[in-house]
């Protein structure tokens, strides 16, 4: 019996490294659908309303970026990165001299 947990161990151990590469893969081309996607819906006028999304921008507009970003996340499951350029887009450039 230790001996077969053992040779599982190492398969799995083997295999991982092929699977994580396929994911991170995977990942990305569904990324790049879905950028191509939301290019459509932009040309199509299409616009879809995330429930919810008040909130943030309403976190946004007050200022409040960090608890914004946290609530985008919480809502759309995004990364860090993806829920700061989401807010930062919501609350639109910054000028210099502000």
């Amino acid at each position: 019996m230790e001996i077969a947990a053992y040779c599982t161990l190492v398969l799995i151990a083997l295999l991982y490294p092929a699977v994580e590469s396929r994911m991170r893969r995977l990942e990305r081309r569904a990324q790049r659908m879905e950028q191509k996607l939301d290019l459509v819906m932009d040309h199509l006028g299409i616009a879809v309303v995330t429930p919810g999304i008040e909130e943030v921008e309403r976190l946004a507009r007050e200022g409040k970026t960090i608890e914004a970003i946290k609530t985008y996340r919480k809502i759309t499951d995004a990364d860090l990165l993806e829920a700061k350029q989401a807010v930062d887009r919501m609350t639109g450039p910054v000028s210099p001299g502000a």
